[in-house]
């Protein structure tokens, strides 16, 4: 089933706390670092590999929840005066504190990932770089690789410069703050222009047939010893600071392309079979779906804050199983070569920080743009990629997915017995008395059973929780 992105607020929740513990160790999540891999990493902080050109002069800010300190991304947005847009997009050069064939290279592709759970995070590097040295934090002068995309009137990219150069952020801005001040017409013209560019480029996405889901993100609210769970929609200002990542892992793609030598993050157009699911699902879950209007653009009409649209844009995460990545050398064609989702090539480059191929990209788009051969160390690797990307995303899947288990059941283990009123949104073919319930309240999606009736798909339904385990992480519901 597809799962939600989850964090914790509130009170300690230390049963949930201790349960995720547990979890960890299950799932054989990387601990601590060994010795050997943060005494390298404290030197790299003290003496990381700096650039020659200095971009400290341009006026940086991020965007991003207000907790995080692992911060890879920096922009700044302006109006050209020959027309179109400028954007400067800078990038966490890891690369500048990272020697390859080192222990912390050895331990990053090791991790591979940064893992999520609801309680925290366990990095891909050591927090002294991921949350200090090399993060874009306010404040601070750091080695980034600096993109440059230039667009014209419409927000098509025009030309596209990446170079290593030391930035400096102004500002650490938070999603909330962003659509408040542009909103109200506070925002000052560099942030005021996210608004203008995302929705140039979500103009473009249409055009070409790309898609972007805003799924809601699941909030665990500890509360006087138990738990209460609800969903934060997407705003538009996480949409269009999404955008900017869109555009600039096209660029990369599109330079990587022409230079021969590259590894692209592709995506297979999903078969006929699982959109009509999604057609049943709509249908269980009220939502007009016409069949001369394509999925695409019903997606883009939806509304996460309603509970039907936001259980509805959950099951459509199911057309993005299939992901992977190509790597391709010696001028040979791709193939595949397209993101399905994105409707065009598009490459993983900007969140090096807490993604390894991220890192790779960097490297050879880098070299692209200066006519240069690219590092040794990044061609011998990337065969090997995608095998380690796959195995990270793996890990990183069974987190997500064991965790919302965990946390659902934890929110109703005290409520065994109680009934709820609920929506039938999914019915196992060869099992028509087993299905998925969606419930109004709490936003739990879990497993139901019926004791001798086919589960009316589409039909709201009243249910009896019958278990609720934290740990075996597991609920189940009964008809009534």
């Amino acid at each position: 089933m597809p799962r939600r992105q989850m964090h914790m607020t509130g009170a300690d929740g230390a049963a949930l706390r201790a349960a995720l513990r547990e979890l960890r160790t299950k799932l054989e999540v990387p601990g601590e670092f060994p010795a050997a891999v943060l005494a390298e990493a404290e030197q790299a902080a003290a003496d990381p590999r700096l650039p020659g050109q200095d971009s400290t002069d341009i006026p940086f800010f991020t965007i991003d929840p207000p907790a995080s300190v692992d911060l890879d991304q920096a922009m700044h947005l302006a109006k050209r005066s020959s027309g179109g847009y400028r954007v400067h997009y800078a990038i966490a050069d890891v690369a500048a504190f990272v020697t390859p064939g080192g222990v912390l290279d050895a331990e990053a592709h090791r991790r591979v990932t940064t893992l999520y759970f609801p309680d925290g995070r366990v990095p891909l590097h050591p927090s002294l770089l991921s949350e200090d040295a090399a993060s874009l934090l306010p404040g601070q002068t750091r080695p980034a690789l600096l993109w440059r995309l230039d667009l014209d009137a419409d927000g098509r990219v025009e030309t596209a410069d990446v170079r290593r150069a030391l930035v400096r952020s102004r500002a650490k801005l938070d999603y909330d703050g962003v659509q408040k001040a542009i909103d109200s017409g506070t925002a000052e013209e560099p942030l005021a222009l996210l608004k203008d560019i995302g929705r140039l480029r979500e103009a473009l996405e249409r055009e070409r047939g790309g898609i972007s889901l805003n799924v809601p993100e699941q909030e665990v609210v500890a509360q006087d010893g138990s738990y209460a769970l609800a969903y934060r929609a997407p705003l538009p200002a996480d949409g269009w600071n999404a955008q900017i990542s869109l555009m600039t892992g096209m660029a990369a793609a599109d330079l990587m392309l022409a230079a021969g030598t590259g590894i692209l993050r592709t995506l297979p157009n999903a078969p006929d079979g699982a959109v009509g699911r999604l057609r049943l699902t709509a249908k269980a879950l009220g939502i007009d779906w016409p069949h001369h209007v394509p999925y695409a653009e019903l997606v883009r009409s939806l509304d996460p804050h309603r509970p039907a649209h936001a259980a509805f844009l959950q099951e459509c995460t199911a057309l993005l199983r299939g992901a992977g990545y190509t790597v391709f050398s010696g001028g040979e064609t791709p193939d595949p070569a397209i993101h399905s989702a994105v409707a065009a090539p598009y490459a993983h480059c900007t969140a090096p920080l807490r993604r390894l191929v991220d890192r790779y990209s960097g490297e050879l788009c880098a070299a692209a743009v200066a006519g240069a051969e690219p590092p040794q160390w990044a061609v011998e690797a990337l065969a090997g990629l995608p095998e380690r990307m796959s195995e990270g995303s793996r890990l990183a899947n069974a987190v997500e997915r064991e965790s919302v288990d965990l946390v659902e059941a934890a929110v109703l283990k005290d409520r065994v017995g109680e009934t709820f009123d609920a929506t039938v949104i999914d019915v196992k073919d060869r099992e028509p008395l087993v299905g998925t319930v969606h419930l109004e309240e709490p936003a739990v999606v879990g497993r139901v059973e019926s004791p001798r009736e086919e589960l009316p798909l589409g039909e709201r339904i009243r249910v009896r929780l019958a278990q609720a385990d934290p740990g075996t992480a597991k609920i189940l519901f009964a008809t009534v």
